[in-house]
């Protein structure tokens, strides 16, 4: 300014004034600016440390863990009423047997399971998917300790499959031929049995029973591991 060079043109000792500008005008000038940070609101996110923040957990990441534990547990209850009721078929239909009071010199009425090969074929199938499901146990748990797991399901649904096409071949050949017991067919000349031996035929129709019961737990586990599967 003029003070300043008319201060150093006459010897006298100048007294520098710098003038106050803005940041624009002091880097334009070439004099050191004073930096200002300017404090912003919280929505333009500069001049603000950086806040962490934990992620809100979806309720999508634990709801199929929880789910799937639950249906392994309904699954291992239901294997064990399949196994009570595999079980007592094969052992009322094992244990069925009747002589009837009259016989003659050369004769007895007897009537026993093994005398039918339906019943024999019964008392297999119901032994084989019993023994089956004892075994499959562990594999329920371990479920029940890993939902997530892919494998031990998968040979659950292949084997349960198998168990339920065999018990209901099984239980279905015998329900024919107790109806046969109790009804008679006429025109091949079967006879009623179960007018003479009244003690025989209702344990081979609850033994019957029984297994159609164990049928139906086995259709359940089965799509209850097809739905577990499918959540993956």
């Amino acid at each position: 300014m003029d003070l300043s060079r008319s201060g150093k043109e006459s010897g006298d000792i100048a007294i520098p004034v710098r003038e106050v500008k803005s940041s624009r005008s002091g880097k334009e000038s070439g004099d050191i600016a004073i930096p200002v940070r300017e404090v912003k609101s919280s929505k333009s996110g500069k001049g603000v440390p950086p806040v962490v923040v934990a992620a809100p957990t979806r309720l999508g990441q634990a709801s199929p863990a929880g789910w799937k534990r639950g249906v392994a547990i309904i699954d291992l209850i239901l294997r064990i009423c399949a196994i009570a009721a595999t079980l007592g078929a094969a052992a009322v239909m094992g244990t069925t047997s009747q002589n009837l009071p009259f016989f003659t010199q050369f004769f007895q009425f007897q009537a026993s399971y093994d005398d039918f090969p339906t019943f024999t074929f019964f008392l297999a199938g119901n032994a084989i998917t019993c023994a089956y499901l004892v075994l499959s146990l562990p594999f329920s748990i371990v479920c029940i300790v890993r939902p997530h797991i892919i494998g031990p399901r998968m040979l659950l649904l292949i084997f349960d499959t198998l168990a339920l096409a065999l018990t209901m071949s099984a239980a279905s050949a015998a329900a024919a031929i107790v109806y046969l017991a109790h009804n008679g067919n006429p025109n091949t000349n079967w006879p009623a049995l179960c007018q003479q031996f009244n003690e025989f035929c209702p344990r081979v129709s609850g033994a019957v029973v029984g297994s159609f019961l164990g049928v139906l737990i086995l259709a359940v586990l089965v799509i209850l591991s097809a739905a577990a599967l499918r959540r993956n």
